[in-house]
């Protein structure tokens, strides 16, 4: 099945305004996976939820089914033989490497109580975030927090930034690489467009990646 982006602009005509934020984000997600970065995702509330969601897509087949492949099938047949090691693949899909940091309550609500609830992004990006590495941060208002927080320090560890927001001039929006300002300021709205919008992201990914195979 091949994605076109054509097909979101067709069912949200409202879009095309920002096609060039849409198309510099997949060129940053591309650019990180194909040298092994990893996706990192966060955000607040029904965000926190569409970070979950992103991560995923990303973590297993979303519109093309992705065998276990490549060198790991070889491995699995070598140690376990043909049929035990194709049976593990085969339950098995190849995917993104991709985080949601808002997806660890003891983490999350520990670091909260004994540090700060403002921090509870920067500090797992600070920890397991590298160079070459991607952070997608939603946030409605583009004044979130934490967020910002997480976003000074993937500016400052070299790690490559998108903000999903909305029509505003959140804190957050100077400090992205990229920002797709979808074109609203009612929050329900803003998070109704994010939805097809990484939905996009993420079939196009797949289709990069898993297209051929």
């Amino acid at each position: 099945m091949k994605y076109s982006i054509s097909d979101l602009y067709q069912r949200y005509p409202p879009l095309q305004g920002i096609e060039y934020s849409i198309s510099e984000a997949f060129s940053i997600l591309k650019n990180s996976i194909e040298k092994e970065g990893t996706v990192f995702t966060c955000g607040n509330g029904g965000s926190a939820s569409d970070a979950d969601h992103i991560t995923g897509e990303f973590l297993k087949s979303f519109m093309i089914r992705r065998k276990a492949s490549g060198k790991f099938r070889e491995d699995a047949i070598r140690i376990f033989g043909d049929d035990e090691g194709e049976k593990i693949c085969d339950g098995l899909e190849d995917g993104v490497k991709s985080i949601a940091l808002n997806s660890n309550p003891a983490f999350v609500t520990a670091f909260s109580n004994d540090s700060s609830p403002f921090m509870v992004y920067a500090q797992q990006l600070h920890v397991l975030g590298k160079k070459g590495d991607v952070l997608i941060g939603l946030s409605s208002s583009g004044n979130a927090v934490n967020v910002l927080n997480a976003l000074k320090v993937a500016k400052i560890k070299g790690i490559k930034s998108i903000l999903m927001t909305g029509s505003g001039e959140g804190k957050c929006v100077k400090l992205a690489d990229c920002c797709i300002k979808v074109p609203s300021d009612k929050t329900y709205v803003i998070q109704e467009y994010h939805l097809p919008i990484y939905h996009a992201l993420c079939a196009m990914i797949e289709e990069h990646f898993y297209g051929s195979k």
